[in-house]
């Protein structure tokens, strides 16, 4: 893995080569197992979030628990990365569709520290992530621009990553997605240490288990 860019400085960075393309795509095929090889009927209307303007393909952990694996497995790498005690929040998988876009946003405090990880074009054309430079202390307006803001574009191959402070970055991709689809998992991360610790594990209580034998 190499990492381009400086986190401390700038608030995120590029982390080129952060999982191998094989795993990427046997990721994929887990989830398309999961799925049953059915269409996914996203012409059918539903709600979908305000950063996008059409429904798109999201899977929560609750539905694909590798997603969960994923994320823990990933925490002491993000921790040594920043230098950080991290704690696992939360993560979600998409597929975007050809033409979609992301609005520009930040995160709420559960997302404290963001991993934005690239697992498939369905045309190999790269589809950049644009951050702003500008540290923000509250949530920035949806906006579809960054007006004045200036900003960052990131460009990223499958197995590659962008690390950044997902609640003091604005952050979204203003062009078009060039792809029929492509495929992105989403984590995050918070500081142990910091004031958003109740936040880890999406404020699951894991604490104390105990077990039944007989």
């Amino acid at each position: 893995m190499d990492v381009l860019g400086d986190f401390d400085r700038d608030g995120f960075a590029h982390l080129r080569g952060l999982i191998p393309g094989e795993v990427a795509r046997a990721f994929m095929g887990r989830l398309k197992e999961a799925t049953r090889g059915r269409a996914i009927p996203l012409s059918k209307p539903q709600p979908f979030p305000a950063v996008l303007k059409h429904p798109a393909f999201d899977v929560s952990s609750d539905a694909f628990k590798p997603m969960e694996f994923f994320l823990w497995g990933l925490t002491p790498i993000m921790s040594q990365l920043l230098g950080r005690r991290l704690l696992p929040s939360y993560t979600y998988f998409r597929i975007y569709l050809k033409g979609d876009i992301c609005r520009i946003h930040s995160d709420r405090p559960s997302s404290e520290f963001g991993l934005s990880l690239t697992l498939d074009y369905s045309d190999g054309e790269v589809w950049d992530l644009q951050l702003g430079k500008e540290r923000i202390d509250s949530l920035y307006p949806l906006s579809d621009d960054f007006g004045s803001m200036d900003y960052a574009s990131i460009g990223m191959q499958v197995g590659d990553a962008v690390l950044y402070q997902g609640s003091h970055y604005a952050h979204g991709r203003m062009q078009p997605n060039p792809n029929k689809w492509s495929a992105h998992l989403f984590l995050f991360f918070v500081d142990r240490d910091g004031p958003y610790r109740q936040h880890a594990f999406d404020e699951k209580n894991f604490e104390k288990v105990d077990f039944t034998f007989v």
